[in-house]
C-alpha cells in the first residue's frame, strides 16, 4: 500500500522548521527497505536507503532502470561528505561551501564502502546536500544520505501535476509519497518539471567536468573556481 501524507507548505519551510517531523512508521520503513517520494528544492527524488539492499531493489524495480546508471544521494549536510568518498579535492570543498546547499552535484571518487549499485558498478559517487529541509531530514535519520533520483518511470518525464497522479503511477511500487513543503519544494514547479535539475560536475582532481548543465550555470562554477 502506498501512503500519501500531504506536507503543510508553512511548517516544512526551511525558515520555520528546519527539521521536519515524520511519522515514526515511514523512518522504520525506510530503514526496513521501503521507498518515498519526496519533494527538493529541484526535481521530486525517489528516496531509499542507500546502506539497504532491499531498499536499491526496491529503487530499481519502482524506476524500471538499468542497474549501470548511478544514482545520485543527497545528504544531511556536508559533514557528511568522508562517509561516502574516499577523496574531496581542494576544489571540491570550495564547491561544497559556496554551493551547498544548493542545485550542485559533486562526483567524487567513492568509499569502497559505498554499495555498487549506487556507483553504477563505477568507482565514483554523485553528493548533494539539497537546499530544501525535507531530503536532509529523512537522510539524517537514515545513515546521513538517502538516494535523490528523480520520481519517474524510464522513459517518462514525471511531470506531476497533483499528488494524486503521482500515488498512482508509483501505487506499490513505492510505500510512502511526500507531497509538497514549502517554497523552496513548491508543488507546482516541481510537479510540471520546469526545473532541469541539480548540475552535475565530476572533479578530476581539482579540473571541474560537466556531465549535466542544470538549474546552477556551469560558468558560474568556473567563475568561482578562478577566483583566488
Amino acid at each position: 500500500m502506498t501512503r500519501l501524507i500531504l506536507l503543510d507548505a508553512d511548517r516544512a519551510d526551511g525558515s520555520t522548521t528546519p527539521k521536519p517531523r515524520f511519522p515514526d512508521e515511514l523512518i522504520a520503513s525506510l530503514r526496513a527497505g521501503g521507498a518515498v517520494i519526496f519533494p527538493t528544492d529541484t526535481l521530486y527524488g525517489l528516496g531509499v536507503d542507500p546502506r539497504s539492499e532491499t531498499g536499491l531493489d526496491r529503487l530499481f524495480a519502482a524506476k524500471g532502470r538499468d542497474r549501470g546508471k548511478p544514482i545520485p544521494l543527497l545528504l544531511s549536510e556536508g559533514g557528511q561528505v568522508g562517509r561516502w568518498t574516499r577523496h574531496v579535492p581542494p576544489a571540491a570543498s570550495r564547491l561544497m561551501d559556496r554551493f551547498w546547499p544548493g542545485a550542485l552535484t559533486l562526483v567524487l571518487p567513492a568509499d569502497p564502502g559505498v554499495h555498487p549499485s549506487v556507483t553504477g558498478g563505477g568507482d565514483t559517487v554523485g553528493l548533494r546536500v539539497p537546499d530544501h529541509p525535507v531530503p536532509r531530514a529523512l537522510a539524517a535519520l537514515l545513515s546521513g544520505a538517502i538516494t535523490g533520483t528523480s520520481a519517474n518511470r524510464s522513459g517518462n518525464p514525471g511531470a506531476w501535476r497533483s499528488a494524486e497522479e503521482i500515488v498512482q503511477e508509483f501505487t506499490g511500487a513505492v510505500d510512502w509519497v511526500l507531497w509538497g513543503g514549502g517554497a523552496a519544494g513548491d508543488a507546482r514547479r516541481n510537479a510540471v518539471g520546469n526545473s532541469p535539475g541539480s548540475t552535475v560536475v565530476r572533479m578530476i582532481d581539482d579540473r571541474p567536468v560537466l556531465l549535466r548543465e542544470g538549474v546552477l550555470p556551469f560558468h558560474d562554477i568556473i567563475e568561482f573556481l578562478q577566483r583566488r
